[in-house]
């Protein structure tokens, strides 16, 4: 399996506990906006140690980017980003991903789990192909929500966010429901795209058998 070295280019905060990583990217390297690969940091004692992060930059651009959120308590990879620096290296191993766009739909996330619909909204403005698609967000609070204003921006009034542990005028408060789907999937949509933890995944995919959404019509990726 090929494993690329790649220099740091920059390190900036996106939210309290999420970094965006920007590196040099290794020629010739192929992905399709939704996919990720497994990174690891080329310094003593982490060579091997790796954890699955979504490219968010476009295939096109000469950079790769990735949004990755820092978990400092778990003790690895996520944690040892944050004492990254300038010119510092990973490395990139095999490229994966279920994900990647095959119509209009709802996408739905859980907190980090957006990264890989970043680069599939953003592929899909360059090409002026955003149309009707929608982003249900759920997050803990709204200081979680991961590229608010670009979301904004791309998707105007077809960017929900629902917000389980804090009440905030303008935002959805709770879980994504049966109902809440409903009310907020266009009445179109045949397609929905998910990524998020386990347990919502899982819930989210009882709602839909209880909407009578064909499985075939559901994307995912679980992380």
């Amino acid at each position: 399996m090929k494993q690329h070295i790649v220099k740091i280019e920059s390190i900036d905060k996106v939210t309290h506990d999420v970094f965006k990583i920007v590196t040099v990217k290794p020629q010739n390297y192929v992905f399709i906006p939704g996919q990720a690969t497994e990174v690891s940091i080329n310094k003593k004692g982490w060579k091997d140690k790796k954890s699955p992060f979504t490219f968010t930059s476009l295939p096109e651009e000469n950079h790769l980017e990735f949004i990755i959120k820092t978990y400092p308590s778990h003790k690895g990879v996520t944690g040892e980003l944050i004492h990254l620096k300038i010119n510092d290296e990973l490395i990139l191993h095999e490229v994966f991903g279920a994900i990647n766009y095959k119509g209009e739909g709802v996408f739905m996330a859980g907190g980090v789990g957006v990264t890989p619909f970043v680069s599939i909204f953003r592929d899909l403005e360059s090409k002026n192909e955003l149309g009707n698609n929608t982003l249900i967000f759920a997050n803990k609070t709204k200081n979680d929500i991961i590229l608010e204003k670009e979301f904004k921006r791309l998707l105007g009034t077809n960017f929900i966010n629902i917000l389980s542990d804090e009440k905030v005028d303008g935002y959805a408060n709770g879980q994504i429901t049966k109902d809440f789907i409903q009310a907020n999937n266009g009445g179109t949509h045949k397609l929905f795209y998910l990524c998020g933890p386990p347990p919502m995944m899982e819930a989210i995919e009882k709602q839909l058998a209880d909407l009578h959404v064909d499985k075939k019509s559901i994307v995912k990726e679980e992380f």
